[in-house]
């Protein structure tokens, strides 16, 4: 993916101006920046959420984002085990199950996501990007509401799970993109 002098302004405030950016073979980014700074923004401009007022987002063949949204997103119908399946292309039940094991969740794979905490979704919202399988990974903030320790065994799954995917992630901390081995770090 190649984020080519990209703009894009709330009315008349910018938020993004003329940035470029290639995100291929692997390459872990993480973009930084107070609220505001329009870190959000970019996400939703490489998704077509929105469209840029200058420049172009352009994805090699093939490619097709996996998203960890700032609000988990989760289909509050489906329990968590089902969330991450019904993604999956040509995956099983097991393998899906395997995921949410990497999250540390198989006690609550049968749950509704509103019987699960804020930490719980947020993983099996990190879960069901995974299972989507797609490159780059575009993570807002994914390891909010986690603890130290847990932070770090989600982020060596992301990791393995993710093993040749770019990477975009957008984040405060700086010791997530280290847990992530990001290779640069933008700040806006």
């Amino acid at each position: 993916m190649e984020i080519r002098n990209v703009s894009f302004s709330y009315g008349d405030k910018p938020v993004i101006e003329n940035l470029s950016l290639s995100l291929s073979g692997g390459r872990r980014v993480c973009v930084m920046g107070e609220s505001g700074r329009g870190k959000t923004t970019l996400l939703k401009l490489i998704l077509g959420l929105i469209a840029p007022q200058s420049g172009e987002i352009v994805f090699e063949d093939g490619e097709r984002p996996s998203v960890v949204f700032q609000e988990d997103r989760l289909l509050p119908w489906f329990t968590a085990e089902r969330n991450v399946s019904e993604v999956m292309s040509g995956g099983t039940a097991d393998q899906a199950m395997e995921l949410i094991r990497d999250m540390e969740l198989e006690d609550s794979a049968g749950k509704l996501p509103k019987e699960l905490s804020g930490g719980m979704q947020r993983r099996v919202a990190i879960a069901r990007a995974l299972a989507f399988g797609g490159s780059p990974l575009l993570l807002d903030e994914p390891f909010k509401g986690l603890d130290t320790e847990l932070r770090e065994r989600v982020a060596e799954r992301i990791l393995e799970r993710s093993r040749g995917a770019s990477i975009l992630l957008v984040s405060h901390d700086e010791k997530e993109a280290e847990l992530l081995q990001c290779d640069e770090i933008i700040r806006l």
